[in-house]
């Protein structure tokens, strides 16, 4: 198989990471309700996955899609957000003085927050209009068990996606479009596994 040549293969991979940037600021849009989140996901990972197959990847498009996902993603985005406020306050216990094992159990805290992103941004990368939420979960959650590295990947997007937010908050802005375009990547890699 012929390579492509250094200057045009350095140009493509720049016009995807500027693409990733861009959904970025569009996934912060769309997710500012934050129950909308799952649905910016789907949009966003939509978006990648038509740049990089060479289809129609338009602003229009965008918008479309994440009006298709929020039709069946939002109780998917309040069950999001009750688990983060769970885990939040699983937090504050823990900040407290005299609870026994603390590092261990804020450590497994962090780790089921981790894990459950995961499944959350492989979910999103799976879907398309019509999908059942339900369907994309259990999808999601067999690849995170079937394929360790992936899940390494995500977890190591969303570490550094989360360090680059603590430093600088607005970074999780073009972060968001890096992490989904992660997700896009994890999934378009287990597909030429399995071929």
């Amino acid at each position: 198989m012929a390579r492509a040549p250094r200057g045009r293969a350095f140009g493509e991979g720049f016009a995807l990471f500027a693409e990733c940037l861009l959904t970025g600021v569009w996934i912060a849009l769309a997710a500012l309700g934050i129950v909308t989140i799952p649905a910016a996901l789907a949009a966003g990972s939509r978006h990648l996955a038509a740049h990089t197959e060479g289809e129609s990847a338009s602003w229009g498009r965008f918008w479309s899609d994440f009006a298709a996902a929020w039709r069946t993603s939002w109780p998917v985005g309040l069950a999001m957000v009750g688990a983060a406020l769970l885990l939040g306050l699983n937090l504050v216990v823990l900040a407290q003085e005299g609870v026994p094992y603390r590092p261990g159990f804020a450590l497994a805290t962090f780790l089921v927050a981790g894990l459950a992103a995961t499944v959350l941004l492989r979910a999103a990368s799976l879907w398309e209009p019509g999908s059942r939420w339900k369907d994309l979960f259990a999808a999601a959650l067999a690849q995170t068990r079937s394929d360790p590295g992936g899940t390494g990947i995500l977890l190591g997007g969303l570490l550094v996606t989360a360090v680059s937010t603590w430093a600088l908050w607005l970074l999780v802005v073009p972060m968001a479009g890096c992490l989904v375009g992660a997700a896009v990547a994890v999934r378009r890699r287990s597909l030429a596994r399995e071929e």
